[in-house]
């Protein structure tokens, strides 16, 4: 059964047909002429302002590793005052990972789940609802949903982790020390799992609902389960967008600000693995947190540095996305 799955899946589209190249035409009168010129320059201004940011962010972060050297990316410290001053966001950086990774074990399997549902479960009205309903949940601002985590979330969450803490406390993970259960990488987590459960959903069954009627038809004649056709056929098939989806929704956790501000205690020391113990850190809640407490224009070039390794950690995930799509494209070819 999976070796006929497999033939079927690799038989070629003969439906395909190739993608007329209009960039002989786009110059054949005036009109055009001046619509590609239009477009080409409107193409090039998002790759200038990308570039305009890159280089301020850059020019910011020159003076900060000349004075502060390796040690601003490898240490934890945060004082001005002293003579020199050191300031270090690797508890930061490290943070931005941890929080990002919760949200992932969240959020995907939510997404996945609902997505199948939607496209091969899911009565057709009902279907619409749900994507209309998750389509709103991506234009919430993050400022209401940080305010509703706070106001909402936090007493619920805090039941979850004392239950966590007391039947899975012997694992290092769920240990807390404390008996601060508020301030913790797992509500912070999982309020960015909720910003981007929409994100990942929508791609994820966009994707899913393309996936070509004859491989799902082949897949039922040869008697395959629901499992067997998604294991085989639907979710190979639309491999690349999947992950395209979760890296974009990655992307949004990374560079979240707000709503983490809200339920996240900021401490500067590293938080390793204890995901309910009060505090941790990101890159973007440190900005926010201490941009209203400028002590001078250095400690403003620390935190403008601190974006600018944000910026590129945004910048190499988007990267990874774009290879791992082309390879999982090329790999179905």
């Amino acid at each position: 059964m999976d070796a006929g799955l497999r033939h079927t899946r690799s038989m070629p589209d003969l439906d395909v047909q190739e993608r007329r190249n209009f960039s002989a035409s786009a110059t054949a009168n005036r009109g055009d002429r001046v619509f590609n010129r239009v477009i080409t320059v409107a193409a090039f201004s998002a790759l200038a302002v990308l570039a305009g940011i890159a280089i301020f962010l850059g020019a910011q972060t020159i003076p900060v590793l000349q004075t502060q050297g390796l040690s601003f990316l490898t240490t934890t410290a945060w004082d001005i005052n002293t003579d020199p001053p050191t300031a270090g966001i690797w508890g930061m950086l490290y943070g931005s990972v941890v929080l990002a990774i919760i949200a992932l074990v969240i959020a995907v399997p939510a997404s996945l789940m609902m997505s199948i549902f939607m496209v091969f479960l899911a009565p057709k009205r009902l279907a619409s609802i749900l994507t209309n309903l998750i389509d709103l949940m991506a234009a919430i601002p993050s400022v209401i949903l940080g305010l509703w985590a706070f106001y909402v979330l936090n007493p619920t969450a805090e039941v979850w982790q004392e239950l966590l803490n007391q039947y899975l406390g012997w694992i290092p993970l769920f240990q807390n020390t404390s008996g601060n259960f508020l301030g913790t990488p797992f509500i912070a987590g999982f309020v960015l799992a909720i910003m981007m459960i929409p994100i990942v959903t929508s791609v994820t069954r966009e994707v899913l609902s393309r996936t070509p009627p004859d491989l799902i038809n082949a897949s039922e004649a040869l008697g395959c389960s629901m499992w067997t056709m998604l294991r085989f056929v639907a979710l190979p098939y639309g491999r690349g967008g999947i992950v395209g989806g979760i890296m974009l929704g990655l992307g949004r956790a990374l560079g979240e600000t707000i709503a983490v501000f809200f339920v996240l205690k900021i401490i500067f020391d590293t938080n390793w693995y204890n995901i309910i113990e009060s505090g941790g850190g990101s890159v973007a809640t440190l900005i926010v947190s201490r941009f209203g407490e400028i002590s001078g224009p250095y400690e403003l070039q620390l935190l403008l540095a601190a974006g600018f390794f944000l910026f590129i950690m945004t910048l190499i995930v988007n990267v990874l996305a774009n290879l791992i799509v082309n390879r999982t494209g090329r790999l179905q070819k």
